[in-house]
C-alpha cells in the first residue's frame, strides 16, 4: 500500500523473541512551490516544506494549505498544479508546483510575515487571533446543532474508516461530517490521513476546495489529535462550525475558538467529552 513501508523487526515479549515484518507509515518531505505573475514575467517562490505521508493526496494538501493561508479563495484562481520535473524527464513526487492565474495577485512579503508569525514558538496570542478575525467573520450560533450522542458516535466511525491507521497505528486523521436535520445522525463527507495533524486537515480542506464544497458551515470536523491554534485557524478559514478532537486543546486554541464562535470539543470518547467553547450547538 502506498504510504506504508515494511521493516523486519525483533518483537520481544515476556514469553519469547521473534523476528517478524512490521508495517510503518512513510514520512517524506513535500515542498510547495508557487508560480505567479503575468505571462511574460512569471515568478516562482518556494513557500512551504512539510513532512507528510505520501498517501496520494499531495495536491489536496498543497491546495488546502494555500486556501487556509488565504493565498487562494476559489479553485478558479488555479491555472495548474503538478509535480515538478527534473531536467524535463524525471518526475519528483516530493515537489508540487501550483500555478496561479496571471490576474491573481500574490503578496509574498505579506504571506511571509503572517506565516512565520503564526508558526513560530513565540507568537503573540492577541495579535494572532486578531489576524484571523480580519479574514474570518464570527460564525453564527444558529448554523448547526447536534446531539451529544451524535458527537459520541464519531470516534467509532473514524476508527472503522482509518485504513492507514489500521495497518500502522501511526497516522492522524481529519474527517468532515454533515449532520442531518435534528443533529442526531450525520454523513461522512471526507476523511484524510497523514503523519501530521495539520497536513490531514489541509488534505480535507484541499479536497473540498477542488470539489467546490467550501464553506463547511454547519459541518462537524473530527480530529484524531489534540487541538492547537493552527488547527483552529484552518477550521475557521473553512467556516467549520464544530471541531471535535480526541486529545486536549491548548489555551490559545480555546481562546481563538471562543473569539470566532467555533464550538470546540476535546478529550472525545464514546462515553464522554469536554466542551471548551460554543456549547449552545450541542444538545445535551
Amino acid at each position: 500500500m502506498y504510504g506504508i513501508k515494511s521493516f523486519e523487526i525483533r518483537k520481544i515479549s515476556s514469553k519469547n523473541s521473534i523476528t517478524m515484518p512490521d508495517l510503518v507509515v512513510i514520512e517524506e518531505p513535500l515542498e510547495i512551490r508557487l508560480g505567479h505573475g503575468e505571462a511574460y514575467n512569471r515568478q516562482q517562490k518556494n513557500i512551504f516544506v512539510t513532512m507528510r505521508t505520501p498517501t496520494g493526496h499531495d495536491f489536496e494538501l498543497a491546495l488546502g494549505f494555500l486556501f487556509s493561508e488565504n493565498i487562494v479563495t476559489t479553485f478558479q484562481d488555479i491555472l495548474s498544479i503538478h509535480y515538478c520535473k527534473d531536467a524535463g524527464t524525471q518526475e519528483q513526487q516530493n515537489i508540487v508546483r501550483v500555478e496561479l492565474k496571471p490576474e491573481v495577485f500574490f503578496d509574498f512579503q505579506r504571506f511571509e510575515r503572517n506565516f512565520y508569525a503564526t508558526s513560530s514558538c513565540g507568537i503573540c496570542g492577541k495579535a494572532s487571533i486578531e489576524s484571523i478575525q480580519i479574514q474570518c467573520s464570527i460564525l453564527p450560533k444558529n448554523d448547526c446543532r447536534v446531539t451529544a450522542e451524535f458527537i459520541q458516535s464519531l470516534p467509532k466511525i473514524l476508527n472503522e474508516k482509518q485504513i492507514f491507521f489500521q495497518h500502522t497505528g501511526g497516522l492522524h486523521a481529519a474527517a468532515i461530517f454533515s449532520p442531518t436535520r435534528g443533529g442526531t445522525e450525520g454523513k461522512l463527507v471526507l476523511l484524510r490521513e497523514d503523519i501530521g495533524r495539520h497536513n490531514a486537515l489541509d488534505k480535507v480542506i484541499g479536497a473540498a476546495f477542488q470539489q467546490d464544497l467550501l464553506p463547511f458551515t454547519g459541518s462537524v470536523l473530527l480530529m484524531s489529535s489534540r487541538a492547537s491554534f493552527e488547527l483552529i485557524q484552518k477550521a475557521a478559514m473553512a467556516r467549520i462550525s464544530i471541531m471535535a478532537c480526541m486529545g486536549s486543546p491548548s489555551s490559545l486554541a480555546i481562546e481563538t475558538a471562543r473569539e470566532l464562535g467555533l464550538t470546540l470539543i476535546g478529550f472525545l470518547r464514546e462515553e464522554t467529552f469536554n466542551i471548551y467553547s460554543g456549547e449552545e450547538r450541542i444538545i445535551a
